[in-house]
């Protein structure tokens, strides 16, 4: 894994610190995304707030993790595939939030439908959430 977190932080760019390392673990070992505060539960006391907020902030502009929409406005985040770089995030799938165990999914091989806009609109970005059941609650 400690391969996996360099070439990432090498392929992006971004210095190798201690913080980078250990977010950047977090999210390997997770199969699901992480809230802010899950983050700081499970980094060492040394990371305040605030570096972990511009940890993520770097690594969402950097095209490393994105953001997941929540019905409470909260926001998680997820580890994005090979194909996104900075700026331009192409996670066009579908995140899939579990009611009973509240776990956040992203489900990879579903994609977020084309959208017909009227004409003069021009599409940015799209988010589809799906509520419901995992398979492991069933």
């Amino acid at each position: 894994m400690e391969n996996d977190i360099l070439s990432i932080l090498k392929k992006n760019h971004l210095s190798v610190t201690d913080g980078r390392k250990q977010i950047l673990s977090l999210f390997l070992k997770s199969p699901g995304a992480l809230a802010h505060s899950d983050i700081e539960k499970n980094t060492d006391a040394a990371f305040d707030r605030v570096t972990v907020y511009r940890t993520l902030q770097t690594f969402v502009d950097k095209g490393i993790v994105h953001h997941i929409p929540t019905t409470d406005n909260s926001i998680l985040y997820a580890l994005c595939k090979d194909n996104c770089e900075a700026g331009h995030h192409h996670d066009n799938h579908v995140h899939f939030i579990c009611d009973n165990c509240n776990k956040t999914i992203c489900l990879d091989d579903v994609m977020i439908p084309e959208v017909k806009l009227p004409k003069g609109f021009k599409p940015i970005h799209s988010e589809m959430v799906v509520n419901g059941i995992c398979d492991d609650c069933k």
